[in-house]
């Protein structure tokens, strides 16, 4: 396996030298897999340091295959074949003829986290940048070639015509298994939209037939040969000390390999995984533990995030705006309230860690392998050049669960077993417990109207972390917290992502958004769109009260407020496609939202429609409708599906989740206890796409999340005249004697 610095010491004569080939074999001789170039779980380490190089991005075989490398970590999201997509158009290279290899700390750059929907205008732009000076720099070879000039030269499926003699040449002969001697400057000529074959086509996603297939695509369905399976005791509680633990008695159990104990981190290593699950239970059964209970308790956990968070700072806005909002002029001001809420990743967190030839190699989920080496080299005291961290994709998760957690603790048991393959795979009871949570968050906002128009607007955010991801430090890992050694956890950045989508993008005359920082009883980081899924359920809900303090059409009301085309675009292309007349009809209610994504990302506008049952007090989602405008759209079926995913999840967020808990611990620990949107439940969706060809694209996939909450609860306050302000939006706290 080369080393890092033997890569960054003379890179020309490394490239010159070695020619280009993606070797067929695998770390791991044997397995079965593939040895396609983008099965991730184990090629050969070839980083090349310089991200400036075209071939840190793309590069073209002697078999004429295009293979895309990207740092971003594919979570379901469809940026393998958008990313794909990109390439080959730039190239003009059938998409049959293009791999993709992802976030593999020894094959691709560090882009650090895959999140905030910026793969696409991130990795994506550097990829089509590459693909285009790579194809200026082919087409300066071409033309020697065949003695032509680059204007008299055409690409079709990787085959350079000259218009001129009527010759041709294939890339691969202009390659000839070499790498491509050119830099990334950024001024080389893209495709204009006139020119696209793929870019703007729904290509399917070929992951998707491996998944239905059932075949080896997710961390946990990965084997390894002579793999050994791990189980970790965690705490019944966050604060809690381990004193006593009959390790002996646990060793002699059947099939038991290992004991591992330091401080509060116990875990088991056995040969089988069900002799792991089975030693766990019955390490649960011995240990002792001292614990600490938690406060506040959910009862007093919103006053006490009023009562206990910071003074508060205008972060966002105009600073003067709450002088010239006194209260002589307010006309309105609500609360709302959101619950801690979870991933809830229908597959729990897996890792597989191997230490071997001095070497440590980790199989993870993470959404960023390079800060997950750099936290575990801190874990383990090992430097980064002996740390790999190879992506595979997880089954379910759009944020920071419990995957960088389980590499860890990957990391520490292979430490242990020399030369195996270590399986850590959590319980769903783990998953429930120790992942990190999204904040709660209380949300007062006021605001003032004269003449029917919004004149002045304030928000006060209350809000725990919503950013604690690892990126260096060990005390941001579970394991590391719980050795008898302890790493301290540093605390979360309270960063723009409590404040995410806040400030209305509406046209007022003031506003302003102060943030109270607090920190809360539960371990909390970034659930999908972070604080916009809370910020913007109380932003288009105190706006459809303002409508109807105004006497106005919500929708109307909002046009009002905006001069944006785009975002007037996207409203009126949704009244279009989804109908908004003013006639109520019993029982039935509509909701309408709208929000740009982090105020510069995708536009989105979604209509929500509920269903009163009166002889049984609830309520039913029957539909989603959405229209969003993500700019350039590379895969429109790919915005779609997410598109639609994103507002279902949003719906079980809104309409049941929050999480449980007790002096003694966390009490959502199962689907019964946590429950979410079942199959029955799901709502009809649609979605429409405005595509911009002309426009750079945009990140699409958290732009669903907080319009979908406020449509809902204004849906439910069209159809029962009660205003919900509380997540989850329960039948139970719907005023039934205000219907008719």
């Amino acid at each position: 396996m080369k080393q890092f610095d033997d890569i960054k010491s003379g890179r020309r004569e490394f490239l010159r030298s070695s020619g280009y080939l993606l070797m067929g074999f695998t770390l791991m001789p044997g397995l079965g897999f593939s040895t396609e170039p983008d099965e991730c779980y184990s090629p050969e380490q070839i980083l090349i340091a310089d991200r400036e190089a075209v071939d840190s991005w793309i590069r073209i075989d002697e078999q004429g295959i295009l293979t895309v490398l990207t740092g971003k970590m594919e979570l379901g999201q469809g940026i393998r074949t958008a990313l794909m997509q990109m390439a080959a158009k730039e190239l003009d290279i059938d998409i049959k003829q293009v791999r993709i290899i992802i976030a593999d700390t020894g094959q691709t750059q560090d882009e650090r986290y895959t999140a905030g929907s910026g793969s696409i205008e991130g990795s994506g732009n550097a990829i089509r940048n590459a693909a285009a000076e790579a194809r200026k720099y082919l087409l300066i070879l071409a033309a020697k070639e065949l003695k032509s000039n680059v204007a008299e030269l055409s690409v079709n499926n990787g085959i350079v015509k000259s218009a001129k003699n009527q010759k041709t040449v294939a890339y691969k002969d202009l390659v000839k298994g070499k790498r491509l001697e050119a830099e990334v400057t950024g001024k080389s000529e893209l495709k204009k939209p006139a020119d696209y074959k793929l870019v703007g086509k729904p290509i399917k996603r070929t992951d998707i037939n491996d998944i239905a297939a059932a075949k080896t695509h997710f961390i946990q369905d990965l084997r390894l040969p002579d793999m050994v399976h791990a189980r970790v005791m965690r705490p019944p509680v966050y604060s809690a000390r381990l004193v006593s633990f009959p390790t002996d008695e646990i060793q002699k159990l059947p099939g038991v390999l290992k004991v591992v104990v330091n401080g509060n981190f116990a875990a088991v290593i056995a040969s089988q995984e069900f002799e792991s699950i089975k030693a766990l239970e019955k390490m649960k059964q011995l240990a002792k533990w001292d614990s600490k209970p938690i406060t506040p308790l959910p009862g007093q956990l919103y006053a006490d995030m009023i009562k206990n968070g910071s003074a508060g700072e205008i972060v966002e806005g105009d600073k003067s705006a709450d002088k010239k909002l006194s209260e002589n002029t307010i006309t309105l001001e609500a609360e709302y309230k959101r619950p801690y809420q979870m991933h809830g990743s229908i597959g729990p967190s897996c890792a597989i860690g191997l230490w071997k030839d001095d070497q440590l190699t980790i199989w993870s989920h993470t959404q960023g392998v390079f800060p997950l080496r750099s936290t575990v080299s801190d874990l383990v005291n090992l430097p980064l050049e002996k740390i790999r961290v190879i992506g595979v994709p997880g089954a379910g998760c759009y944020g920071h669960n419990g995957a960088d957690d389980v590499g860890g603790d990957a990391a520490l048991l292979a430490l242990q077993m020399p030369g195996k393959p270590v399986r850590v795979q959590w319980m769903r009871e783990d998953e429930h417990k120790w992942e990190p949570y999204g904040s709660a968050m209380v949300l007062n906002i006021k605001a003032a109207i004269s003449e029917g128009k919004v004149t002045s607007w304030q928000t006060d955010i209350w809000s725990d972390t919503h950013s604690s991801r690892p990126g260096g430090k060990a005390g941001h890992l579970i394991a590391g917290r719980h050795l008898e050694k302890p790493f301290a956890f540093e605390g979360g950045g309270f960063s723009g992502g409590s404040h995410r989508n806040s400030l209305p993008l509406y046209d007022f005359e003031t506003k302003n958004v102060a943030l109270h920082n607090y920190k809360g009883p539960l371990r909390t980081s970034a659930l999908r769109s972070l604080g916009a899924y809370g910020n913007i359920f109380a932003l288009e809900s105190f706006m459809d009260e303002l409508a109807a303090k105004a006497g106005k059409d919500p929708v109307r009301f909002r046009l009002d407020h905006l001069k944006d085309a785009r975002a007037k675009e996207v409203i009126t292309t949704l009244v279009t496609k989804a109908g908004w007349d003013s006639n109520k009809k019993a029982g039935l209610g509509k909701g309408f939202a709208f929000a740009q994504y982090k105020n510069n990302a995708s536009y989105f506008a979604v209509k929500a429609e509920v269903q009163l049952d009166r002889a049984t007090r609830t309520y039913r989602l029957v539909k989603l409708t959405g229209v969003i405008d993500s700019g350039q759209a590379i895969n429109p079926d790919g915005i779609i599906n997410q598109t639609s995913g994103g507002m279902i999840q949003a719906a079980s967020w809104t309409m049941l989740e929050q999480v449980n808990y007790g002096a003694n611990g966390v009490e959502s620990n199962s689907w019964e206890t946590y429950p979410i949107l079942r199959f029955e439940d799901v709502p009809d969706t649609e979605v429409f796409v405005v595509d911009r060809p002309e426009l750079k694209p945009l990140g699409a996939g958290e732009a669903a999340q907080g319009p979908v909450s406020a449509a809902i609860a204004n849906a439910i306050f069209d159809a029962t005249g009660s205003r919900l302000r509380e997540i989850p939006l329960t039948p139970d706290k719907i005023d039934w004697s205000k219907i008719s």
